[in-house]
């Protein structure tokens, strides 16, 4: 697992950290993982799967569908840039 070290962290912040850990029962250090977990990774995000999959549902998309892209699907390789 990955430590991360914060530097010149105010006095005030730091305070209000340790303030908000005690009030959630848990340690400064636990505190800090909650947030950092909170605005990096947010329960309301948008999960690419998941949203092409509801997509297709909601247009009627089946998998006989998905046979055509695969039978009209270009297979050759792709140029890389600037090889035009």
């Amino acid at each position: 697992m990955a430590m991360l070290t914060v530097r010149n962290l105010p006095d005030d912040v730091h305070r209000a950290l340790r303030m908000q850990a005690a009030l959630h029962g848990r340690s400064t250090e636990a505190e800090v993982r909650e947030i950092l977990a909170i605005a990096v990774k947010p329960e309301a995000r948008v999960r690419l799967g998941e949203a092409l999959a509801a997509l297709s549902r909601d247009i009627g998309l089946t998998n006989e569908d998905f046979e055509v892209f695969e039978r009209v699907r270009d297979t050759a390789p792709a140029m890389p840039l600037g090889f035009e």
